[in-house]
């Protein structure tokens, strides 16, 4: 039998992707993202009808957690899934529905 080592350090950085993905706009975002490699700060907010203060908001603690990047093309700030295996959680915990 293994032997499970934990990491402290890494529970703690898991803990908190998970945390900042837990939020239906910050799972849209990424549902979004899934579908195509960037979108604009305006694409986003616009999508899905919420002021862009708000969109900002939830693509900020995305970014600062490590799960978005973002990529600046003059005046537009672009935003893409740095791994694509969170998209591939969202339609594993929607597959868990009853």
């Amino acid at each position: 039998m293994e032997t499970l080592v934990l990491n402290a350090t890494k529970l703690e950085q898991l803990a908190g992707r998970l945390k900042a993905i837990a939020h239906p706009t910050r799972i849209a975002i990424i549902e979004m993202l899934s579908e195509k490699a960037k979108l604009s700060v305006t694409e986003i907010y616009l999508y899905l009808d919420i002021e862009q203060a708000a969109a900002s908001h939830h693509l900020n603690i995305m970014k600062n957690k490590g799960i978005l990047d973002s990529r600046r093309d003059g005046k537009k700030i672009y935003y893409s899934l740095q791994n694509e295996a969170l998209s591939e959680i969202i339609k594993c915990v929607n597959k868990c529905k009853e």
